[in-house]
């Protein structure tokens, strides 16, 4: 498949098989994302895979912690703190999309809420990566971490994977530092990896995207 064609495959996935991922397809997969830039080098990400009954188990104790009326906090402002246009109307537009396409409706708080839930369960991929990176960094190394994340993901579908990265696994980061040992470092996103269920409405859900004019200017 090329570059082009893995792009446009590339989707976030929010309903997996029942099918576990072998753990040398995922060393595959990091072992080519490990070529991802760096500035000077750095090579910031560190990767938590977590399968089977701990990933179940720290699922548990993050819907809990929802749940218990616990604010997600996460270690760094994913979202801006005041919505402004465009962003705000394209963030509106990206929900009701998603409900609309379950048939979900303004009205149903309940499912609402189990939609959100299934977030953090990682709408129950059999594998979810956890990415950190050392505290000592600055902003930069967010910038670096993001081209690490493209390439596990691009990675993925060349393996016949799908994957979600997920801001709301970051929500709960004191939650998944203690369950994984991870000290004081950075928790930047968590990503559903799995086989996708092609049959699940859900998956059909694609945003649009803008085109090249719309947000590029050309200097001679």
């Amino acid at each position: 498949m090329s570059i082009a064609k893995t792009l446009e495959a590339r989707k976030s996935t929010r309903a997996f098989l029942d099918k576990a991922v072998p753990r040398a397809v995922i060393e595959k997969i990091l072992k080519s994302a490990r070529h991802a830039p760096s500035g000077t080098n750095t090579q910031p990400w560190k990767v938590a895979v977590v399968s089977g009954e701990k990933r179940r188990a720290l699922s548990d104790k993050i819907v809990a912690a929802f749940q218990s009326g616990q604010p997600p906090q996460m270690d760094y402002h994913y979202y801006p703190q005041d919505w402004t246009e465009p962003y705000k109307t394209r963030r509106k537009e990206c929900g009701l999309q998603l409900y609309q396409t379950l048939g979900i409706t303004r009205e149903d708080k309940e499912r609402q809420k189990e939609q959100w839930l299934a977030n953090y369960r990682a709408f129950e991929a059999p594998s979810v990566l956890f990415f950190f990176m050392d505290p000592v960094l600055e902003k930069g190394s967010f910038v670096d971490m993001g081209m690490f994340l493209q390439s596990v993901m691009l990675m993925a579908v060349e393996e016949g994977l799908a994957t979600c990265p997920q801001a709301s696994l970051g929500e709960y980061p004191d939650i998944v530092r203690a369950e994984l040992g991870y000290g004081d470092e950075v928790l930047i996103c968590g990503m559903a990896l799995g086989y996708e269920d092609k049959e699940a409405v859900i998956n059909s859900y694609r945003t649009p995207r803008l085109e090249v004019d719309a947000f590029t200017r050309f200097f001679e």
